[in-house]
């Protein structure tokens, strides 16, 4: 049976770029932002880095165009071809394979940096889940290599419970994307609709509906589930701080793993 979560992001694929304003600018200023980051833990690079989720590309495109040496997997595989597909109409090399975060199939202590962006560890929908994606992500490290995630910021929606986004047009107005979030009974975890608008015309609008769930997990949550999955040296980067759009942990592959 397929991975509700890949299906969601197989059926997204060809349009994920339509969630942004302007993709291929995103793309630019995220790798800028990613290795400035890496570089105030590592040094200046290039070094290796895994992408655990990396969709079509908008992070591991980025860090290669840096020079980083960048492998990209992701659970969807038709994400993946397409991130494949990105990287050589830009000339950059770029390898990628299909994976489950729970169950990634590289050697331990492969990479100097792991990044899981875009708030995609609240896919995960309970400790445990989280855990084994956490511990694996700890394997493929080496010893003080370093953990790059990011998440939406859950603790203001978690208390209002938030009912879904703003719409967001791309910059040529052609395209619109907004959610719809229905909160499950325990305050914690949300179905949400993603709504997308795509025109060939201003008169002719088509509508795409798809599915996914979330754990709006909070910082402190996912802290304590890093601390415990082989992660110390803790840092939260907080968006009024740093001028990323979400809060982004940063964490040490621990010595020995607990």
């Amino acid at each position: 049976m397929t991975d509700p979560v890949a299906h969601f992001y197989d059926q997204l694929a060809e349009d994920y770029h339509l969630n942004f304003r302007d993709w291929d600018s995103s793309v630019v200023t995220q790798g800028e932002f990613f290795s400035r980051l890496i570089a105030s833990r590592l040094g200046d690079g290039p070094v290796s880095i895994l992408d655990s989720c990396c969709g079509i590309g908008t992070q591991a495109l980025g860090l290669a165009l840096h020079g980083h040496q960048v492998t990209g997997s992701d659970i969807s595989t038709i994400a993946v071809r397409r991130a494949h597909a990105e990287a050589r109409a830009r000339g950059i090399s770029l390898s990628v394979a299909t994976a489950d975060m729970r169950r990634l199939p590289f050697a331990d202590e492969a990479f100097d940096v792991v990044v899981c962006a875009d708030n995609a560890l609240p896919h995960l929908l309970d400790e445990a889940q989280l855990s084994m994606a956490l511990r694996e992500l700890s394997r493929v490290l080496r010893t003080g290599g370093l953990l790059v995630a990011t998440i939406r910021d859950y603790r203001q929606a978690r208390r209002d419970r938030m009912t879904g986004t703003a719409p967001l047009r791309t910059h040529d107005g052609r395209a619109m994307s907004f959610q719809l979030w229905n909160w499950h009974d325990d305050g914690r975890r949300y179905d949400l609709r993603h709504i997308q608008l795509t025109a060939d015309d201003v008169a002719d609008w088509r509508v795409t509906t798809r599915h996914t769930s979330y754990w709006a997990i909070t910082p402190d949550e996912l802290s304590d589930i890093a601390v415990t999955s082989g992660f110390d040296d803790l840092e939260w980067c907080e968006p009024a701080e740093v001028g990323f759009y979400q809060p982004i942990l940063l964490g040490t592959r621990s010595t020995t793993m607990s």
